[in-house]
């Protein structure tokens, strides 16, 4: 439909296009030749980007859907994810129909991996993978935009500043989502506008009021019901983007506000991609089902299912220990959860990257893998 034309992903008939420019631009083939052929693109940069651009041009000619892209690109995560994490688990697919499109709304700590690892999930399980929200902040450069919208990703407008236009936006984006559920293809969006990086997992209500922003007459809960939204909640063990986080949220309390560097943005992709992340659970959990009357009270139910099923390791109880009791929040017995040696590995750790990270910086550092506790605890009380 041409009101998406400005947001949607690829579509299979696009794809020998967008591949075709590709092979040809000279930013990704400068950042390809530096990953691949690193001293022959310091000795020769221009004989290392045509080498890489014949080796594209070659794995292009194979891929004619958006779905041999997908089964070719494959592999490169596996070795990817295999070579930066200790394990990767998943639970809560067993009660999802893989015939039914889901409106998987996720927790969100890394700006790739968190819907990179549901893609994992769903693709080994035999689901369909998702379409992917992405804010156009992070498309500053015409091949990553390319890069994602063959990747089943749709842009998220965040960068207009006019009332009038984010209204018009939202809008568009509403009919979008609730368009492609229609026609059977499940989404994946984050709870709130940017991550997590205080480890502090909460739904926007606005979100969800956006969901429904493009059906004001039909019932809410009949809206939602429809969408089949389903919690995701995402734990890493590690971030590897934890100190670039601490180091923002400290120069955030010190000065008031932070302001990226040029670049910070694509460091941080960077890091999450290869970054040790130890073990990394996602956790799939049920569709909201129907009697929730508003945005508030759904946002809470998503809260409740993120925050229960979130896979807490030694590194977050750990933090917990060296910050300040929270009332009405206590942890006992928690090593009995894990091996010695795994509490040994991980205390050892733990110092050596608590040890790396600026003194002014440690309580924000610390805060990061301490507030899931915080969060269940608190969400248990309730």
């Amino acid at each position: 439909m041409r009101e998406f034309e400005a947001i949607r992903p690829y579509r299979d008939d696009e794809v020998a296009d967008v591949m075709a420019r590709l092979v040809r631009d000279p930013e990704l083939l400068q950042l390809l030749a530096a990953q691949r052929l690193p001293r022959l693109a310091r000795l020769s940069p221009g004989l290392a980007k045509k080498l890489v651009s014949l080796g594209l041009r070659r794995e292009a000619r194979q891929i004619h859907s958006v779905d041999e892209l997908q089964h070719r690109v494959e592999p490169y995560l596996d070795k990817l994810i295999e070579h930066s994490t200790l394990e990767v688990t998943y639970s809560g697919l067993e009660q999802l129909d893989k015939d039914q499109p889901y409106l998987f709304l996720a927790n969100h700590r890394d700006i790739v991996m968190d819907p990179a690892f549901v893609n994992y999930a769903l693709y080994h399980a035999g689901h369909p993978t998702p379409r992917i929200a992405i804010g156009d902040n992070l498309l500053q450069r015409p091949f990553v935009a390319d890069l994602m919208r063959l990747n089943k990703s749709f842009i998220v407008h965040r960068s207009l500043t006019g009332r009038r236009e984010k209204l018009t936006a939202y809008q568009t984006l509403s009919a979008y989502i609730n368009h492609s559920i229609a026609e059977g293809h499940s989404v994946w969006i984050a709870q709130a506008e940017g991550r997590a990086k205080d480890g502090k997992d909460q739904t926007d209500s606005a979100i969800i009021k956006m969901f429904c922003m493009s059906r004001k007459e039909e019932p809410f809960d009949e809206v939602i019901h429809s969408l089949s939204v389903v919690p995701v909640s995402i734990a890493y063990e590690w971030d590897p983007c934890d100190q670039m986080k601490a180091h923002e949220l400290a120069e955030k309390g010190l000065k008031g506000s932070y302001t990226k560097a040029p670049g910070e943005d694509d460091r941080s992709i960077a890091m999450g991609l290869t970054g040790y992340k130890g073990r990394v659970h996602v956790a799939f959990g049920r569709p909201l089902g129907k009697g929730i009357v508003d945005a508030k009270q759904a946002a809470r139910e998503v809260d409740r299912q993120i925050l229960s099923s979130y896979r807490l390791y030694p590194s977050n109880y750990l933090a917990f220990e060296r910050v300040l009791t929270t009332p009405g929040v206590a942890v006992t017995d928690w090593r009995e959860q894990f091996t010695p040696d795994q509490l040994a590995t991980e205390l050892e750790r733990f110092e050596q990257r608590l040890a790396a990270c600026p003194e002014a910086e440690r309580p924000y550092w610390l805060l990061q893998y301490a507030n899931p506790v915080i969060s269940r605890g608190l969400i248990n009380s309730r």
